[in-house]
């Protein structure tokens, strides 16, 4: 019918072929929920919510033999919502439902309930079975109950008690072992032949566990899928995820055609790069019956013994060695063949075509024998691609359907197979396969190169063949795509040339002229005119040219026209010639001075016809007499012609002239006319009648009539011609008359007389003023010499003695050549030599001043011929300028250095004189030159040193004396601190470097540019600068320079005179900070401040581009000394007593300044501490004396009371100002303790980078961190059963492994456990770890139960209060978030924070070590911990011990530094630590096995221990024997021995860190151990002075003698305790996936609940990954790294964790008096470390999410890596223990659900108790 049928998000449109709807129906959105059964009741399913329904099957069922014929056929429609339930529309009417299951049951369920899992369908009508089934392949979704990948439904006939959709027992499966991990994404279901094949793509499980595409085959007879083989699909160039298929023809025989994608590493997710491969469909079923006849008869190894078919998808199947026939026998396979059977050897093709762009979809076409394949991509276009017979093909169109909207993989031809529609997002489109029609001439459709155009000649369209006509003829269709076929042209056309006046036949030769019926013609078309028969003789077509009057008239200004001429088939224009039609008339009209000379020289052939004054293409005139063209006549030509002047051509003004002309060949002229000169002057015609002569040689002499002639030019070109009667002669070109003018610019004699001769010019003294005129016109006699010159301005006045400068005179009549001056000027006296190249006739002299002996003045005489001397009224000085300094002396030999050069008289000659130089580079002057001062700037030097410095004036030299300036390297910049600024400026730069002296202006520029674009077009770049101070060579400070809001900065460098250093780019500049008034609530209320405390300033970013040190803070006309700063507070300590104001204000202002930043943050009144006013006296005598007591009483408290508080302000805000001044004192002693660290931590540098990170393997870490503390956890036990009953119990355990792979059944097994009051938090904990274990093959499924159950644990705080949720482990599921988060995180620990974690690790134990350590009770001197603080000053000496270390046969010698006061164990252990350096603790031998022996001289051997009968005793008191006890010097060699299995107790030892390791029978003698300190003499506060308020004002002080120990430590850690927070907090690498995904999924839960309170999520954030994971991790390394964990390690790991755990707090962290030391230590980095945890927050948030398909690519892997190191079944058999200790109650809870009943739960369940332990139950 070609109707349309449209399956969208909750739609289904019925459509015609044009795109009109004619019906439609709402599918969704529904009340449903994936994790609950239809039909759905929403009090039974709490998670339900309206979804939305995705359409993932549509099919055609058309009618088979056993319709009644009522209805056409169906339409199949299967959509994601209510797991996925197919229902039957009519296709007449999709209005109209057929059938829907009322009540599904689970094998109803047939599409993937999740829309971003495939699902593909077929239907098939098996022969002789008389039903039709649908086969359907979906991907693995998280459902009640899991179906296999490809199943079996039945359609029709549906009897009773069958169902229509169902998947039945009788009816084949694709069964597999594990669902999650063939999750197959399928592409495409076919039907070729008699087979039906899937296209799918999926992890290959068997070999490289890479994503893959196959093919997979079932014949449409076989229901019990004994037929299944597949195999995967290979596309050079690593294209291994399928995207779209279709099967269609290649060549003549049916191929695949499939889009894949390049996967994204080992991921399924696809990238951008993708190609087309074909796949004939012979080769394809070849492969797939060699991989079925090699496993049923070779066992699945080929002929070369490699494997070629195995049995895939975890069946309990293998290949077989069956008869040679079998597969000829059993086609498709039988009960004893095995299945299903996979390929191991792929089909391989060669792209076809590749693409940058992600193709989604393909389609083909068959065109002439061509195949066309039109593909979709991502961006929403429509490629067309040519497949040639080798399967390689080129794209020849793109078509965009609908822009950055991807293409669905369901592309459709319609019936005609002229057009595709294409769906996108939320369009359909139907595109033409071809755009022929488009193009409407046939150079345009040829070009097009597409296969499906041509130009059809006769019909004068671009069509395809068949809608040609004649497209079988030759000539008649030219194909697009035909390399050979051209447009029809034509060749030649004659005559090309015609005159317009003339008609003539015009022949045109056509090349690919196609034929005609003999009652067919053509016509021509002579532009827009009425077309003309045409003759056609072979490729010959003859015409007639236009009658003369049809032709339109010459354009103006031309002397012809071009006319197209069209051969015509009725009104269609075959090809198209061009011919020129040429106007003779026109020809001569153009060049009116000579037409007969343009009319017999044209191009087209003329003729002139000189008595009717006539060109004509004629060569017969009307008066018989023609001048032929040149082109026609030999020799010179015959035009009548004024061909020269016989008389003089310069013709003076004002005199009366006769012009005379020559002629030739003018006797052609009989008639009586006569002849006329004709003069034009300035637009005006002079008629002068003219008298002929004739001559001998035939040329006439025309004397013209004299004529007075008047213009007011010195000379002006005037045109001259002859006409007779009406006629005009031509002139030669060029032909014309000088008239001039003498009086014109000449304005004295000499310029008069310096007029060439020819032209007569005197200059007449006569009256009434003397001129320059023509000699005919003076009447009185003329002038032969001139007056005297006459001198008006000499330029300079000055020179030098030297002279050598110009000397420039002015004036009149200064001779009438240069030889008339020459020799005759002189200047004060000194003859000046005349240049020629300056003069000026009469008017300038240029000459050279010559040498004066002494300075002198004097006037410039001029003498010219023998006339008097000129002599000027200026008059000239000769003086003699010096030089006498100048500054600076040195520069950069870059340049740029502006000299100023001081002397006298140093405006001496011109400017323009004026030169200098130092050394031989020119300095160039800058500024106007004075006679006392001139400013130069140096120019580039090729070399340093002295050089001199010089002025030329003219010629004359003047040195500078003594003054040589001195060419230094150039400047260069090398560092420059600080990096940042504020936008106000003004922060001093320290800028280090070299030659920073010799500048003489140095700037520092910072280049801006607009912030917006549209400031950008409107304003270019600009700078900004600002001048520096240079302090040194080697130093200047530089002010930041002032910018802008509106401009951000593009970079900063340094002008530097000449030099530009560009080498501090990265500088940055921020907005300014924000400083907040004292009085925020009162800004006009002056602050309150009370003398000896600090005033503390509160802001935002205050240390962004500040330090404390730059900031300043004025209070009225005194400093507020600033004692601390950091991002938000500001304290100053200001003045005693309160200083004056500034203004006019009694109070003063506290202002701050941050460079140029000055902020006015309100008034400030101090407080006085007078006291209160005493009691007025009135009051005294209302009152009586009691009153008085009791009310002063009251006002002392409150007095007090008040005092107190702001003393405990001032206090907290001291507390800063004290730590800061801690950590200055004790910087000294951290930097050296750093640089001994750093030393040493650089040999365990070298050594982790050999034996690497002391990591531990994964299943001992998953044992320590899902059972911590536990022995015998269940991850090292194996299952300790009877043999008898082993079987039993593992079928029973393997029962309940599937039962948990049910969500249904694991969430309601979770919830009644916890709903019983006897399973304690413990086993809470303990419960979560066994399902991790027993679940951690399919990590997938534990995830989405986890989120499930953390869904349900949100909707709980959620009611109650947020905030709270996972700040503990109470739950299963927060214990199962904990486990998972180790999961997801041991690949990051392993490659990233493992490294800086060890290296903490050692840098805490080796300074720990460094220090005396109490080995009873823990407490070192080096910690960050007060607690575990060594307060006692003891006395103690390093010293190192040469240790004997066996190796092999050799003994080497190794020096350990240890203390006097160790005890031998913990001696032991250094000794140990050092032999055993980078070797895993479990892996060396413990130190109670080992005896330490002293070795002193040949036979001195004593064994040294921790206690012996040597060892002290004092009262009840015995001390643990060390070095020092036995008096071992420094140097002494020792050795560890093996210890002698002795019983006694004399070598007992104890590990180091045990807090009370008190040896067998000292207890009874009640003697107790100590090493450094006595455990009582601890130095506690006294329970019965606990009350007394000194004692606790001296607790809370700060001890600072210990601070400062621990402030030492902490500055020494510093950078290790940095690197381990920056390595878990940096997002500089992409955060793991896990903590994406996680906080991703917080997010949607944030959502979804309406949170929208930052802190809540943040809060929420913390739980689940610093406080769950990352502080277990740093409290505990030995979790791991296999290390051990001392107790004064312990100690400093717990400062560091709980700094951490400060940081990932969103409420601010404020110290005070009363805070734990721990607080106070990190103070300043906390605030830093908070930035860090929130800039990651956000990083992630900011991050596009969408990272599902990423994170389950992820778990599939890690499910895969570490599910062989769980012992599953003794994990199993531990959660039995808790079923069977809550039968009952899970029994109950299964039975009541009604999900669980349609499932059969319980009786899964009891059958599992049945077995496991033969529990007798209900079955």
């Amino acid at each position: 019918t070609g109707a349309l049928y449209v399956g969208g998000v909750d739609r289904l449109y019925q459509l015609t072929s044009d795109l009109r709807v004619t019906a439609h129906v709402s599918t969704g959105p529904q009340l449903d929920s994936p994790d609950c059964l239809p039909p759905i009741v929403a009090k039974d399913c709490p998670s339900a919510t309206r979804t939305h329904n995705y359409n993932k099957l549509l099919l055609l069922e058309e009618v088979g033999p056993e319709g009644n014929g009522a209805e056409s056929g169906s339409l199949i429609v299967c959509g994601t919502l209510f797991q996925g339930i197919c229902e039957k529309r009519s296709l007449s009417n999709i209005t109209n439902l057929l059938y829907r299951p009322t009540n599904p049951v689970d094998t109803q369920y047939v599409a993937a309930n999740d829309p971003r899992i495939s699902t593909v369908a077929v239907i098939i009508s098996p022969e002789g079975a008389g039903m039709r089934l649908m086969l359907v392949g979906r991907g693995y979704t998280k459902g009640p109950g899991d179906i296999p990948p490809i199943t079996t439904r039945r359609l029709s006939p549906v009897i009773p008690p069958r169902r229509m959709f169902s998947q039945e027992e009788e009816l084949g499966k694709l069964v597999v072992g594990s669902y999650s991990e063939y999750n197959n994404h399928f592409v495409k279901a076919f039907v070729h032949g008699k087979h039906v094949y899937f296209l799918f793509s999926r992890r290959d499980m068997w070999h490289r566990k890479e994503y893959r595409t196959y093919v997979s085959r079932l014949c449409i007879s076989d229901r019990s899928f004994y037929s299944y083989v597949e195999v995967p699909l290979f596309c050079e160039g690593g294209y291994n995820l399928a995207q779209g298929a279709w099967l269609g023809n290649h060549t003549g025989r049916p191929a695949l055609f499939v889009v894949m994608s390049a996967g994204q590493a080992s991921t399924p997710v696809a990238t951008s790069r993708s190609a087309l491969c074909v796949y004939g469909m012979e080769q394809l079923d070849g492969m797939l019956r060699r991989a079925q006849e090699v496993c049923y008869t070779e066992a699945g190894r080929g002929s070369s013994g490699q494997e070629e078919a195995y049995i895939e998808y975890q069946v309990s199947s293998k290949c077989y060695k069956l008869p040679k026939a079998s597969l000829v026998d059993y086609p498709c396979g039988g009960e004893h063949t095995p299945n299903p059977i996979a390929s191991t050897v792929p089909v391989k093709a060669t792209p076809t075509f590749t693409c940058t762009t992600h193709l989604s979809a393909v389609a083909t076409a068959t065109e002439a024998g061509l195949t066309i394949a039109f593909l979709g991509d991502r961006q929403g276009t429509l490629h067309k691609v040519l497949v040639h017979e080798n399967s390689s093909g080129h794209r020849y169109s793109s078509v965009p359907v609908h822009p950055n909207s991807p293409v669905s993989a369901d592309l459709l031809l319609d019936q005609t197979q002229e057009h595709v529609y294409v769906l996108t997002h939320n369009r359909l489109s139907k595109v033409s396969v071809s755009s022929c029609e488009q193009r409407t001439d046939c150079g345009s459709c040829l070009s097009m190169s597409d296969p499906y155009c041509g130009w059809c000649v006769l019909q004068g369209r671009c069509t395809r063949k068949h809608q040609c006509e004649r497209h079988l003829q030759p000539n008649h269709w030219l194909w697009s795509f035909g390399a050979a076929d051209h447009c029809v042209r034509v060749e030649r056309l004659q005559p090309a040339n015609q005159s317009r006046d003339t008609q003539t036949k015009v022949t045109l030769s056509v090349l690919e002229l196609p034929s005609l019926m003999s009652s067919e013609s053509l016509s021509c078309e002579f532009g827009q005119l009425a077309p003309s028969p045409a003759h056609i003789t072979g490729n010959t077509v003859t015409c007639q040219s236009p009658e003369p009057h049809l032709l339109e008239a010459t354009p103006p200004g031309t002397d012809h026209m071009i006319l197209p001429v069209a051969v015509k088939f009725g009104n269609v224009t075959i090809t198209t010639g061009n011919m020129t039609f040429y106007d003779c008339g026109a020809v001569s009209h153009l060049n009116r001075t000579s037409q007969c000379l343009s009319c017999v020289s044209s191009v087209w052939g003329c003729n002139w016809c000189p008595l009717d004054q006539l060109c004509s293409h004629s060569s017969n005139c009307p008066h018989h007499h023609t001048i032929l063209n040149h082109r026609d006549s030999e020799g010179p030509s015959s035009c009548p012609l004024v061909y020269a002047l016989q008389s003089p051509a310069l013709v003076p003004m004002g005199l009366s002239t006769t012009v005379v002309l020559l002629g030739k060949n003018l006797d052609i002229y009989t008639d009586k006319a006569d002849y006329m000169c004709v003069v034009e002057v300035k637009g005006v015609q002079f008629n002068l009648s003219a008298s002929v002569q004739k001559t001998d040689d035939h040329t006439h002499t025309f004397t013209c009539s004299p004529h007075q002639f008047e213009v007011s030019e010195l000379q002006y070109s005037a045109a001259v011609y002859l006409r007779r009667g009406q006629r005009r002669i031509d002139a030669s070109p060029g032909l014309t008359l000088q008239l001039y003018d003498c009086s014109a610019g000449q304005s004295d004699c000499s310029q008069c007389r310096a007029v060439p001769p020819e032209y007569g010019c005197v200059w007449c003294p006569g009256s009434p003023t003397p001129s320059c005129v023509f000699n005919q016109s003076c009447s009185s006699a003329a002038s032969d010499t001139c007056p005297p010159p006459h001198i008006t301005q000499i330029v300079p006045v000055t020179g030098p003695l030297e002279g050598g400068v110009l000397i420039t005179i002015t004036g009149s009549n200064l001779g009438m050549k240069f030889e008339d001056v020459e020799g005759g000027v002189s200047v004060a006296g000194v003859d000046c030599v005349a240049k020629a190249e300056g003069y000026h006739i009469s008017t300038r002299v240029v000459c050279e001043l010559q040498p004066s002996e002494k300075p002198k003045r004097g006037p410039v005489l001029i003498r010219v011929g023998p006339s008097a001397s000129g002599r000027s009224t200026q008059e000239f000085t000769y003086q003699d300028p010096q030089l006498l300094g100048l500054v600076p002396d040195k520069g950069p030999i870059s340049g740029g250095t502006r000299l100023t050069i001081r002397g006298r008289q140093l405006l001496t000659g011109q400017a323009s004189d004026l030169q200098a130089f130092v050394g031989q580079q020119p300095c160039f002057i800058v500024e106007e030159v004075t006679d006392s001062q001139l400013v130069c700037q140096t120019g580039t030097s090729n070399r340093t040193g002295g050089a001199s410095v010089s002025v030329f004036f003219g010629k004359a030299e003047r040195m500078v004396p003594n003054g040589a300036f001195k060419y230094m390297d150039d400047p260069v910049v090398t560092r420059v601190e600080p990096g940042e600024s504020y936008q106000a400026g003004g922060r001093m730069l320290l800028v280090e470097g070299s030659n920073l002296d010799v500048v003489q202006r140095p700037l520092v520029v910072v280049w801006v540019e607009p912030e917006t674009q549209r400031e950008v077009r409107r304003k270019r770049r600009r700078q900004v600068s600002e001048l520096c101070v240079p302090e040194s060579a080697t130093q200047m400070s530089c002010p930041t320079p002032k910018v802008s809001p509106q401009f951000k900065v593009k970079g900063l460098w340094f002008q530097l005179d000449n030099v530009r250093d560009k080498k501090s780019k990265s500088f940055v500049y921020y907005p300014n900070p924000e400083l907040y008034p004292l009085n925020r609530d009162a800004p006009d209320t002056p602050y309150r401040f009370k003398p000896g405390g600090v005033i503390a300033v509160e802001g935002q970013h205050l240390t962004r581009a500040m330090s404390r040190e730059e900031v300043r803070a004025r209070l009225g006309d005194q400093e507020c000394e600033v004692k601390t700063l950091d991002d938000t507070h500001l304290y100053c300590e200001p003045p005693e007593a309160q200083p004056n104001s500034l203004d006019h204000n009694d109070l003063p202002t506290l202002k701050v300044l941050m460079g140029n930043l000055e902020v006015d943050l309100g008034l400030v009144q101090y407080d006085s501490d007078s006291p209160l006013p005493p009691v007025p006296l009135a009051a005294q005598i209302g009152l009586g004396a009691g009153a008085a007591v009791i009310i002063l009483s009251v006002l002392v408290v409150i007095l007090m009371y008040r005092r107190k508080s702001k003393q405990a302000l001032r206090d907290y805000k001291k507390v800063l100002l004290q730590l800061e001044t801690l950590e200055i004192n004790v910087g000294d002693q951290c930097r050296k303790e750093f640089t001994d660290l750093m030393t040493e931590m650089m040999d365990l540098s070298s050594d982790v980078g050999g034996p690497g990170v002391p990591l531990l393997d994964y299943k001992t870490y998953a044992e320590r961190v899902f059972f911590p503390g536990q022995q015998g956890a269940p991850l090292s036990r194996q299952l300790d059963l009877p043999e008898s009953r082993r079987t039993t119990v593992e079928q029973g355990l393997q029962q309940l492994n599937n039962l948990l792979n049910n969500r249904l059944f694991l969430t309601r097994f979770i919830h009644t456990l916890e709903a019983q009051q006897g399973f304690s938090q413990r086993d809470r904990g303990y419960v979560a770890s066994l399902l991790t274990m027993a679940l951690h093959d399919k990590l997938e499924y534990f995830t989405e139960v986890m989120k499930s159950l953390l869904q349900d644990l949100v909707q709980q705080y959620v009611a109650k209060n947020p905030k709270l949720m996972l700040r503990r482990t109470e739950t299963v599921v927060e214990k199962m978030l904990t486990n998972w988060m180790s999961i997801c995180l041991y690949s990051f620990l392993k490659d990233v924070a493992g490294e800086p974690l060890y290296m903490l690790y050692r840098a805490i134990k080796y300074q720990v070590d460094k220090g005396p350590v109490d080995s009873v009770t823990g407490k070192a001197k080096r910690t960050l911990n007060d607690s575990h603080l060594l307060r006692e000053d003891i006395e103690y000496s390093a010293m190192t011990l040469t240790v004997l270390v066996k190796n092999g046969v050799e003994v080497q010698h190794c020096p350990v530094k240890v203390l006097d006061l160790d005890t031998i164990t913990q001696v032991k252990d250094k000794i140990l630590d050092q032999v055993y350096k980078g070797a895993p603790f479990s892996q060396r031998p413990a130190a109670d096995s080992l005896d330490l022996e002293w070795r002193s001289g040949q036979a001195g051997h004593l064994t040294l221990s921790d206690d012996d009968v040597t060892a002290v005793v004092q009262g009840r008191w015995k001390r643990i024997n060390t070095l020092q006890h036995y008096k071992v010097p420094d140097g002494a060699t020792v050795a560890l021995i093996p210890r002698c299995s002795a019983g006694n107790g004399v070598n007992q030892v104890f590990q180091t860190g045990e807090k009370t390791p008190m040896l067998e029978g000292e207890e009874e003698e009640g003697l107790r151990l100590w090493h450094l300190v006595k455990s009582s003499e601890d130095p506690e506060i006294p329970k019965h002075r606990k009350s007394s308020m000194r004692e606790r004002e001296r607790a809370k002080a700060i001890p600072e003698i210990y601070l400062t120990r621990l402030l030492s430590m902490k500055g020494t850690l510093q950078k290790f305790v940095d690197d381990v927070f920056v390595a878990i907090l940096s997002t500089k690498r992409p955060p793991p996936i896990a903590v994406r995904f996680f906080f991703d999924f917080l997010d949607d839960m944030a959502e979804k609940h309406g949170i929208d309170d930052p802190e809540t999520v943040h809060i929420w954030k913390t739980n689940s990954l610093p406080l769950r994971f990352w502080v277990n991790i740093l409290k505990n390394p030995q979790f791991v790294l296999d290390v051990q964990v001392t107790d004064s390690i312990d100690a400093v790991l717990s400062v560091i964790a709980q700094t951490f755990i400060d940081s990932c707090t969103t409420s601010e962290h404020k110290v005070g008096r009363d805070s734990p030391v721990n607080k106070l230590l990190y103070a300043r980095e906390i605030p830093r470390y908070k930035q860090l945890v929130e800039r990651y927050y956000s990083d992630i948030h900011s991050a596009a999410s969408g990272c599902y398909q990423e994170m389950n690519s992820t778990l599939t892997e890690l499910s895969g890596s570490f599910a062989s190191e769980m012992n599953t079944l003794v994990a199993l058999h531990e959660l039995y223990k808790y079923i069977n200790k809550y039968y009952d109650q899970v029994i109950m809870a299964l039975e009541e659900d009604s999900s669980g009943q349609k499932m059969q739960l319980a009786y899964r369940l009891q059958q599992v108790a049945a077995l496991v332990e033969n529990k007798v139950t209900d079955l």
